[in-house]
Formats: structure tokens, sequence, C-alpha cells
């Protein structure tokens, strides 16, 4: 018996449009990485992400593949089409009536305030037939830039490789390496990911990181470099005295937390840390230097029901596990 498959819902394509989004992953900011699928009669006839430095947009360079089929046809995008004219180019929300679409299903609404609503309600007047529905693969896709404008600072991923007791180094401080090269690949297409990098002043000055990323094809995703410290910025670093002051930048939306103990223990105990990513070795080090140093928890009560986890796999010999911070809206 020959089985048909089920024609995709707007939910698998707001998800398909999500993992497009990832493509525009970092190099798209200061903009949010967004993704857009223009569909006709079951078919795709156009895709784009956001490009380098923000521009064209998802949904320009999509109606730009799509051309005249996109007359009629379903766009699905990660957020809302903005509304507001600049000297880059005209809003996207003009660029699909423009171009005839009929019908406008978006993943989340933009908190920026010269759209925030606007764009639909654009879309609306012209007559197209336009819906909101939530997607947990859209709001993941869009997580920096939903952070920023909620909190006011980038989405942080706090990183540890850590032996099975626990510990991040011997006692005398050596670390290389902890985890094998699968695991250590895997942390280069994580820093590919973000904005900056932070690293504690101790971890600098002992190790001198190179903070960079060394996968082939990717070298100039590496991300910008930043010293948890109240020393002289090194060249080339920026430096800031407490994690608070990752607010200072507005353009960051990715911020990649690489350690020592105390700078790690720092970002937990001022409860900013988003994602936390652990690479478990099988390797027991004993009287080694532990992961964290104290975060202020007060009792154990305290410490359940604050991480849910995400995702877990094997990374040759090491095991990697991550886990979301549980926040309510108002954090």
């Amino acid at each position: 018996m020959v089985r048909l498959q089920a024609r995709p819902t707007d939910a698998d394509w707001l998800a398909a449009a999500a993992r497009l989004a990832a493509r525009g992953r970092p190099m798209s900011r200061p903009n949010p990485a967004v993704g857009c699928i223009i569909v006709k009669d079951g078919v795709v006839v156009g895709r784009g992400w956001t490009d380098v430095g923000g521009r064209p947009h998802a949904e320009a360079a999509a109606l730009v593949q799509a051309g005249e089929r996109a007359r009629g046809a379903t766009a699905y995008v990660t957020l809302e089409p903005c509304a507001h004219t600049s000297p880059r180019g005209p809003s996207c929300a003009d660029l699909l009536v423009g171009a005839k679409i009929a019908r406008v299903v978006i993943g989340s609404q933009d908190p920026d305030p010269r759209t925030a609503g606007s764009g639909i309600e654009r879309l609306k007047s012209a007559g197209i037939e336009t819906q909101v529905l939530a997607s947990k693969e859209v709001d993941a896709s869009l997580i920096g830039y939903l952070t920023r404008a909620r909190y006011s600072r980038p989405f942080v991923t706090l990183k540890l490789a850590l032996s099975l007791d626990g510990c991040i180094a011997l006692a005398n401080g050596e670390s290389q390496w902890i985890t094998g090269e699968e695991a250590r690949a895997h942390v280069h297409s994580r820093r590919a990911m973000q904005d900056a990098i932070l690293v504690g002043g101790g971890t600098w000055r002992a190790d001198q990181p190179r903070l960079d990323v060394r996968l082939p094809g990717l070298e100039n995703r590496s991300p910008r470099r930043i010293v948890l410290t109240r020393g002289v910025a090194p060249d080339g670093v920026t430096i800031i005295n407490q994690p608070s002051q990752i607010s200072r930048f507005d353009d960051l939306q990715y911020l990649y937390v690489e350690g020592g103990a105390q700078t790690a223990a720092s970002f937990l105990s001022d409860d900013l840390v988003d994602r936390l990513e652990i690479y478990r070795a099988p390797i027991v080090i004993g009287g080694g230097k532990p992961a964290l140093g104290d975060i202020g928890l007060a009792s154990l009560a305290r410490a359940h029901g604050r991480w849910e986890e995400v995702e877990n796999r094997q990374l040759g010999s090491d095991r990697f596990t991550a886990y979301r911070r549980t926040r309510n809206e108002e954090g």
C-alpha cells in the first residue's frame, strides 16, 4: 500500500522558515535573523533570510526569488514584516502588498516600536489575510532579539567543559584538553553563532585564549571578544567590570560565556544565564579546580525548578547537555 504524505501545515512551514533563518545568524546583526518562505499550491516558489548587515530582509530576498509566482501565494515569515521605510529600502509590508501576496502567516509580532503591530495592520488594510501563529521554533530562532527587547541585554549562553566529578582543570590549572576533538569542534560551531564571546580576566591572563572560530569555511564568523576584568583592555578586546554591564552593548543579541569558574558563578549569581551548555568528559580528576564558585544559593529549594533540559547528544566520548533557564514573561 502506498502511503500518501500529509501536506505540510502552517506550523510546519513556519518551523521550516525558522530553520532557514539560522543561516543569517549572527551576520545579520544588528538586525534579527529572519526567515521567509513563499508557498503557492503547496510548492515553495521563494525563500530568503536576512542578509549580512541586515539587508536585504528575508521577505525582500524571498520575493525576488519568487517573482511573478508570488501573486496569490502564502508568505510564511518568522517575524512581523517591518512597516517603516529607511534609506536602505522600502518596508517589507509594502513589498508584500506590492507583490499581490494573498496570505501572510507570521511567527512572532515585532517588539520594535517602529513596527509593533503596524506591519500587520498594513497587510490587513491591503486585503491580505494575515495570521499570527505561535511557534516554539520561531521563538527559539529569534531568542536573542526577543531577549534584548524584553530584558535590554543579549541572550547569554554559559558553556562549561567538565570532568565527571565537576572539575574544569587540574589543581595546577592544566585544562587542555578535558574534552575530545568532537566536543571541541562543536564548541567552535556554537561560537560561530554568537555575536560575542566572554571570559574572565584570570582565564585571559593564564591561557591567552584565541576565542575564535577555527572550523574550515567559518573563520569569518569569529565573534567579538570581551573580558570581564578590572584591568586594562588588551588590544582588540573589550572589557567590562561586572556582568550587568553587558546591557551596554546595544548591537549584541547573543553572548557566549566560556569561563572561568568565578566568571561563570558571577553570571549565574546575577541570574543572567539563559542557556547552560555542559560538555562532560568521561574522566575523573579528583582534587581539581571546581567548575563554579559560590553563586549565593541560600537553600536547595531555590535550586530546583530553574533549569529545563532541551538538548542531549553524544559527541565522541563526551556528552553534551543543554538546559534552558525557565522564566515567566516578566523575568
